[in-house]
């Protein structure tokens, strides 16, 4: 079904979605530098620039937009879009981004959107308009994506610690320094391929909507693709400094070395899951291998308390966005 949007309205909606996935990097930046910059292998400025440009590069790399259709196509009825619901789920989705970056809590840029998305649609046409088996994969990869995150950051340790068994400290140290750009870089990549693309499917599911794309079409219009990956690299390039401090040493101390293993066992995760088409979180898969690698040296090494401040953080994001969502969405009913 096609809705009757205004060009203005539909120009406004879009420009907002960009603003959200200005933020998602923005607010998501901490993410992927924090290891990288609290290890000391790169100066902030410069660690950003790297990650902002590996976001725009993995445009090249993930040719499949297994995440944006997942988004577009797999969360809601596509039959309930329509410009209050986008709206809705957009101010859900931001407000929850900016509340937590304000207060330097690692949150799921992803989750408040899915979030958004749920309490807009819900506040139209109830829990009918809500696609259950794509939901309940994206909500199992809250709690899978950090397992797997952890999983694969201890083995890294674990390995490389094996593999280095004998080398002294300081040539270790001098190795990890260099690899940890090529892990910090993999890591970049995936968090563009992934984050990206949801705002993709969010822009691609309301041109459908409005009628200037169809839901038989495999890709989106191109401009989408590339506004999209532009948008999210522009807001890693300007970073959510907030967030690093906590990501980067509050949770566990990390050298160059366990830096190395827990971009790389976040890379991996992120790899796996666009692969699956699952919108997962690059702050709980981070997490979960930050928390990885600490554990593999010794269980004390992680501070439990902030790791569990986060996890809360993660379990209020969906209900919180979903009810500002649906408050939004109540508001643009009578003001668009």
């Amino acid at each position: 079904m096609t809705i009757q949007i205004s060009i203005y309205v539909l120009g406004l909606l879009i420009v907002l979605a960009l603003l959200f996935d200005f933020m998602n990097g923005f607010h998501d930046a901490a993410n992927a530098i924090a290891t990288v910059v609290s290890t000391g292998v790169l100066k902030p400025q410069t660690a950003v620039a790297m990650a902002a440009t590996f976001n725009f590069v993995a445009i090249f790399v993930f040719h499949q937009l297994t995440v944006a259709a997942t988004v577009g196509k797999g969360t809601i009825d596509p039959a309930v879009i329509d410009q209050y619901v986008i709206f809705g789920a957009l101010m859900g989705a931001i407000f929850w981004n900016l509340f937590t970056w304000y207060y330097g809590i690692p949150s799921s840029s992803s989750h408040a959107l899915i979030g958004g998305l749920v309490g807009a649609a819900v506040a139209k046409s109830g829990t009918g308009a809500l696609v259950a088996a794509g939901l309940w994969k994206t909500v199992a990869f809250i709690v899978i994506a950090p397992v797997l995150g952890f999983v694969f950051g201890s083995i890294m340790m674990l390995l490389v610690s094996w593999i280095f068994v004998r080398s002294t400290p300081r040539k270790v140290d001098k190795w990890f320094r260099r690899l940890q750009l090529a892990s910090a870089a993999a890591y970049s990549l995936g968090h563009g391929g992934n984050d990206a693309q949801k705002t993709i499917g969010i822009i691609w599911m309301l041109l459908i909507a409005a009628g200037y794309s169809s839901a038989a079409d495999q890709m989106p219009p191109m401009w989408v693709i590339i506004s999209c990956y532009t948008a999210i690299s522009f807001g890693t390039l300007f970073g959510g400094w907030r967030i690093v401090k906590t990501m980067g040493q509050k949770i566990t101390k990390l050298k160059p070395v366990g830096g190395f293993c827990a971009e790389t066992g976040g890379a991996i995760t992120l790899f796996v899951s666009t692969a699956l088409g699952i919108p997962v979180s690059t702050t709980h898969t981070i997490t979960g291998a930050i928390v990885g690698v600490g554990s593999a040296q010794k269980m004390s090494a992680v501070r439990w308390g902030v790791a569990g401040n986060i996890v809360w953080a993660w379990i209020f994001t969906i209900p919180a966005s979903a009810f500002v969502a649906a408050v939004a969405w109540w508001i643009g009913h009578h003001i668009m």
